[in-house]
């Protein structure tokens, strides 16, 4: 007779597939508690920047680089074309207003003057001769005038005497007509002679006039003429220092070309590029700071170019006040320009969190400092040194503002 056999419970396939099938329900049990809490990571404090927010004064302001001009430069261009011939300095000399600089030579330019000199000479030479001329006429007419006035005076004698005569029956009536035609003509006479000479005074002195006019132009183009060689010889317009010298003896400059520059050393001004993006916020009057020598300086906005070159604009700034002992052109300062007026708000310091938050959340440290929470925060304007903070955080909150790289998504931190 058979005996049946006890078929056992547990198995050890049962058992492996029991025991797998709660080591998946742990996994996802455990994945939901995960996903359902926050993610943390150890961080160590001494890796960290942990800051305050305070309550102080703010100002936004950009920082900027400007390099020391002088105050004013005066460009040296060549007025005129021609040969480097000679020069009298070197760059770098400290020059007086009209001191000569470098001498150039233009034959073109020196044979115009001979031929404008030769045509002011022939010219005056000319109204010397017209000159001559018109006074021998007005004697000419003088003495004509005085023949006639001389005929009509022995005219009207002997008119006057024929009257007389007539009346006492001494000549005839034909003789008394004949004295009185002889008179009437030389009164006729003279008065044309009067017209002729006063028309004669009026062309003379029209002919004076214009022979002056044409030789005071003639004269000043002259004068032009000496003065544009007398500008082969580059002088200094002001007193400065030469700088940017551009020229050699034997080498050709034409018209307008570039020779060096003057620079006037009573003072310096500092020229500053700013990013485009600003050049809606940048007026003049606006001031900057900077420090030198341990001493903080302030420099004002005198003039804004408003013409945009890779992105960027100039203005030029004068020192306020004091100018710091020892600058030098060329030199350059870091400087920090004023965009709004000073105003309480809560500051926390700039830091490499703004990378990866945009401003917009922050981890903020707790009151044990064991821990620190993700929240959300609204940044306002910037300076050099500080984060104005609309909302999100309080004045004495403790907040992490080194950079989160490491970070990736997680919203807590144990602070170890």
């Amino acid at each position: 007779m058979d005996i049946p056999i006890k078929k056992k419970t547990f198995t050890a396939s049962r058992i492996a597939m029991l025991v797998g099938g709660i080591l998946l329900l742990a996994l996802i049990a455990f994945v939901l508690i995960s996903s359902g809490g926050n993610s943390k990571l150890n961080v160590d404090k001494e890796r960290i920047s942990i800051n305050t927010a305070n309550k102080g004064i703010f100002q936004e302001n950009i920082p900027v680089n400007g390099v020391v001009l002088p105050i004013t430069t005066i460009y040296l261009d060549a007025l005129e074309g021609g040969r480097v011939e000679e020069k009298f300095v070197e760059d770098g000399t400290i020059m007086e207003a009209g001191d000569p600089i470098l001498r150039l030579s233009n034959t073109d330019l020196e044979l115009s003057l001979v031929n404008q000199e030769t045509q002011v000479y022939n010219l005056l030479t000319q109204m010397q001769i017209s000159q001559t001329a018109a006074r021998q006429n007005t004697i000419n007419r003088l003495n004509q005038k005085t023949d006639v006035e001389n005929n009509l005076i022995e005219a009207e004698r002997v008119y006057k005497l024929n009257q007389r005569l007539y009346e006492k029956g001494a000549i005839g009536k034909q003789e008394l007509i004949e004295s009185e035609n002889n008179y009437n003509y030389q009164n006729q006479r003279m008065e044309l002679a009067e017209e002729v000479l006063k028309q004669d005074s009026i062309a003379t002195e029209q002919e004076v006039n214009q022979s002056k006019n044409s030789y005071s132009r003639t004269q000043k183009a002259l004068e032009l003429m000496r003065k544009k060689v007398e500008d082969l010889i580059v002088r200094a317009p002001v007193d400065g220092q030469l700088t940017s010298l551009d020229a050699e003896i034997g080498q050709s400059k034409n018209k307008g070309e570039r020779l060096g520059q003057i620079d006037v050393v009573s003072g310096y001004k500092v020229r500053v590029d700013v990013d485009e993006h600003y050049i809606s916020r940048i007026y003049t009057g606006q001031q900057g700071t900077f420090n030198m020598n341990n001493k903080e300086y302030t420099v004002e906005i005198k003039k804004v170019y408003t013409q945009v070159n890779n992105g960027r604009f100039q203005v030029d700034m004068n020192f306020v006040e004091e100018v710091p002992e020892g600058i030098r052109r060329g030199q350059t300062l870091q400087i920090r320009v004023a965009l709004s007026q000073e105003k309480q708000a809560i500051l926390i310091p700039k830091g490499g969190f703004f990378q990866q938050t945009g401003g917009n959340w922050i981890f903020k440290v707790s009151e044990d400092g064991s821990r620190a929470f993700k929240v959300d925060i609204q940044l306002g304007s910037q300076n050099t040194e500080y984060y104005e903070v609309i909302q999100g955080l309080q004045p004495g909150d403790k907040v992490i503002t080194s950079n989160y790289d490491n970070f990736g998504d997680i919203q807590e931190l144990v602070l170890d």
